[in-house]
């Protein structure tokens, strides 16, 4: 008995009660694997890691039901469990971010004498990351020709393709059978009409039978998934080909190589901590990476697309389309706007970028996963 923990010493670093771990175990949750001489319940190693992963998930506002399903899959080991667990914290951060980010804003109204309608402020705690940047979409994140081009022709001769993580239909090809997969209520509300059927699903849950499309795409999505190689490796189940386009983001002196990020706001590497590694995503589908460049005048307003237009990063609605400034919260995108504003008008900007002038095309790391 030595290598197991008692009950109470267990609810005592838990930070549940005896009742929580009798009722886990009575329900079949979280069975501890021994006893004591005088009948105690007893936890090994395993045992207090499936309560981790149960206390993880119950935190989140899983049901017990719910997670007896998740920690019961034998397809997800430890590791996949905290991955998944990270994201969905993540998630919750980021709608947390969200509704600060409408405090203060409702805050700084009502110091003007200014009152926020019902709506705007039920508004901000119904709020989920694609609910806050979603409304600015349509005026900034638009299809950039020359990506769609290497998007389309890695689809190959696909017929039928599902978009998973869709938003507004953007990189959708026009010649071929779309259906888009979209979580989000304000993202779909907002595709155009005429735009390709779209269903209210997760990437990590697709409601599809296996290998039922030619092909699957995402692009620009899947660091909003909880769980990327989950949400991966259901898109290789249901398609014969994938195409994703995303970042690397272990890429050697990438956040030194955009200016943004090495001189305005290093809080953007916080984000990427705990992210899959380029590997880790190849191998979710069975593929290879491929670098992708972003031209100078890019359509597609996505966090890298203003590399050589600075003062872009100065308008609201184009960092409001880009989730990255609501994730590193309001204190931190103010200061990087104010920095950069500053630099720009005393061009200490330009001086430190004069290389960028002459580049029709810059390498960020951004990658186009194909399989």
């Amino acid at each position: 008995m030595e290598e197991h923990l008692s009950v109470g010493r267990v609810a005592g670093l838990a930070g549940v009660s005896v009742r929580t771990l009798h009722h886990y175990d009575e329900v079949g949750l979280v069975r501890p694997s021994a006893r004591t001489a005088a009948g105690y319940r007893a936890y090994s190693a395993g045992d207090v890691e499936r309560l981790r992963e149960v206390l993880g998930y119950r935190r989140l506002g899983f049901g017990l039901r719910e997670i007896a399903d998740l920690v019961d899959d034998p397809a997800t080991d430890a590791v996949a469990h905290l991955r998944r667990l990270r994201g969905l914290l993540r998630e919750q951060r980021d709608r947390t971010a969200a509704m600060v980010t409408a405090i203060d804003k409702e805050l700084d109204a009502r110091a003007m004498g200014i009152r926020t309608t019902p709506e705007e402020q039920l508004k901000m705690f119904g709020a989920r990351l694609y609910e806050s940047i979603g409304s600015a979409y349509p005026a900034t994140r638009t299809t950039e020709p020359r990506i769609a081009a290497r998007i389309w022709e890695a689809l190959g001769d696909a017929r039928t393709v599902l978009n998973v993580g869709a938003g507004t239909g953007s990189y959708e090809p026009p010649d071929r059978e779309v259906l888009a997969v979209e979580p989000s209520a304000v993202m779909r509300a907002q595709r155009p009409a005429g735009s390709a059927p779209c269903v209210a699903a997760s990437a990590e849950r697709l409601p599809f039978a296996d290998q039922s499309f030619d092909a699957a795409m995402a692009v620009s999505t899947v660091h909003h998934w909880p769980d990327p190689v989950a949400g991966l490796r259901e898109m290789r189940r249901v398609a014969r080909r994938v195409v994703v386009f995303t970042y690397d983001a272990g890429t050697t002196g990438r956040l030194e190589r955009f200016w943004l990020t090495r001189d305005y706001l290093p809080e953007f590497a916080g984000l990427l901590v705990g992210w899959p590694s380029l590997a880790d995503l190849t191998h979710a589908i069975g593929g290879r990476a491929e670098p992708v460049l972003i031209p100078w005048d890019c359509a597609d307003g996505f966090f890298e697309a203003h590399w050589r237009r600075p003062e872009a990063y100065l308008d609201e609605p184009v960092r409001r389309a880009v989730s990255v400034w609501t994730r590193v919260g309001p204190r931190a995108e103010q200061r990087a706007v104010d920095s950069l504003r500053d630099d720009l008008s005393s061009g200490r900007w330009a001086e430190r970028n004069r290389d960028l002038v002459a580049l029709d095309a810059a390498e960020l790391g951004l990658r186009l996963l194909v399989a």
